[in-house]
């Protein structure tokens, strides 16, 4: 899954809401379910996600709903090897991006 999303150093949550395609609801819930998701509250209460923050969720989310893990699943998953996850992780990450060029040279061809 490729985002839409800014350079920034904190994203709202409505940003990461309608950049992901889901609820604000649910990004609020894996944020209190997830303890790798550790955003920070400005005055008002408001999360504030950092760049690391949108990397565990596009993980959380690739676990979840792409790869159909339960949460409890999910979690087990995180923990026991979260580093061999990530590398795998951004591996595809990686792979989707040069798919999304490669269409894009084809197409302009």
């Amino acid at each position: 899954m490729h985002l839409d999303l800014p350079e920034k150093r904190y994203y709202s949550i409505g940003e990461l809401a309608k950049a992901f395609g889901v609820n604000a609801s649910l990004i609020r819930f894996w944020d209190k379910e997830f303890t790798i998701l550790k955003p920070k509250k400005n005055a008002k209460g408001n999360r504030m996600f950092t760049p690391e923050d949108v990397k565990n969720l596009q993980l959380i989310y690739h676990l979840v709903k792409e790869r159909g893990f339960t949460l409890e699943g999910a979690k087990i998953h995180l923990k026991e090897g979260q580093k061999k996850t990530m590398d795998k992780f951004e591996i595809i990450r990686k792979l989707e991006a040069v798919k999304t060029v490669l269409h894009n040279i084809k197409n302009e061809l």
